[in-house]
């Protein structure tokens, strides 16, 4: 009999829940709801519990055959007693994720940051299959990072490691959502170039993606995709700048841990090639020659299903810290 598990990968934008038959990391059934985290934690909480509710129901599992709920958070967390200690991004600080659904749904459940989950489920079943030493970066709302070690997730001494959106790339620069100023955060994601081409169109500058904006009040990448297709300036200009600052961030990581592998993904990423080709380029010409040479890249196969898939084994996969 298949067994499952509940993976949740909670974002800034958007809470993806999914059934997954862990054999073979299939996503079964799954569910989609905006965040919304400007209405408060109780909020977001409620939501992942209407989306679990809704899973069972379209499934129509018995409980039983559920092994885990495993929880991708984007933030810093308490593994062990599955809290959110601080998400940004989500408004959120000080909550007992574990606690709650445990006492909802009487299931196991685990919590992990968002990105270190989304490694789990890309080295298990996507582009990082057949590595051991992998970094994968997900460009998005925020931008996060998971680090492989010999086959295992690395978590560091207090289980934050991997927060490449908040490595200084501006001394005393633009603000972050961490509290901090100068973070690669706040000058390659996708809200920081949001920010930055509104900032823009406020001070009079023209671009075609005021086009695409008369339904909706954020950025999409498919929007500034079409924008760059129509080689529009302001667009073309914020998202080759941001380019330059992901790939400082890149360059970085190749000299500082020299994986085999890094893995890169989120929207931005997914939408528009030549910010993947461009960074790539860019970041192997600012690092040293011999890690530059070594790393290879990939984008991230299991799309938006990898912090789903990954989420679903925290419990098979309890990482020990090395």
């Amino acid at each position: 009999m298949p067994t499952y598990a509940i993976g949740i990968d909670l974002g800034g934008t958007k809470i993806l829940t999914g059934l997954v038959d862990k054999e073979n990391g299939h996503v079964e059934y799954f569910t989609k709801h905006k965040t919304r985290s400007e209405n408060g934690a109780d909020y977001v909480i409620n939501k992942i519990i209407q989306s679990i509710n809704e899973l069972l129901e379209e499934s129509r599992l018995d409980i039983s055959q559920i092994t885990s709920i495993g929880i991708g958070a984007p933030g810093q967390v308490n593994r062990e007693k599955g809290i959110l200690i601080s998400a940004p991004n989500l408004n959120c600080s000080n909550i007992n994720l574990k606690a709650i659904l445990e006492r909802q749904f009487f299931i196991p459940t685990f919590i992990g940051n968002d990105v270190g989950i989304a490694t789990l489920g890309e080295i298990k079943f996507g582009a990082g299959i057949g590595y051991n030493n992998v970094v994968c970066i997900f460009v998005g709302t925020g931008i996060g990072s998971g680090i492989a070690c010999n086959g295992q997730i690395y978590y560091g001494a207090s289980g934050t490691a991997g927060e490449i959106g908040h490595i200084i790339v501006d001394a005393g620069g633009r603000p972050c959502g961490c509290g901090g100023n100068g973070c690669l955060e706040a000058y390659a994601s996708r809200t920081a170039i949001e920010h930055r081409i509104t900032g823009a169109l406020k001070k009079g500058r023209q671009s075609v993606i005021t086009d695409f904006m008369k339904d909706s009040r954020q950025i999409s990448s498919k929007m500034i995709k079409k924008a760059l297709e129509q080689n529009d300036e302001l667009v073309t200009q914020t998202l080759f700048e941001a380019s330059d600052y992901l790939s400082n961030g890149l360059a970085t990581v190749m000299n500082f841990y020299n994986p085999e592998l890094i893995i890169l993904g989120g929207g931005l990423i997914e939408a528009i090639d030549i910010f993947y080709e461009r960074t790539i380029t860019k970041a192997r010409a600012k690092a040293l020659p011999i890690p530059a040479q070594a790393t290879h890249f990939d984008k991230a196969k299991l799309g938006d299903f990898s912090g789903v898939i990954g989420a679903c084994f925290l419990e098979d996969f309890a990482v020990k810290k090395v």
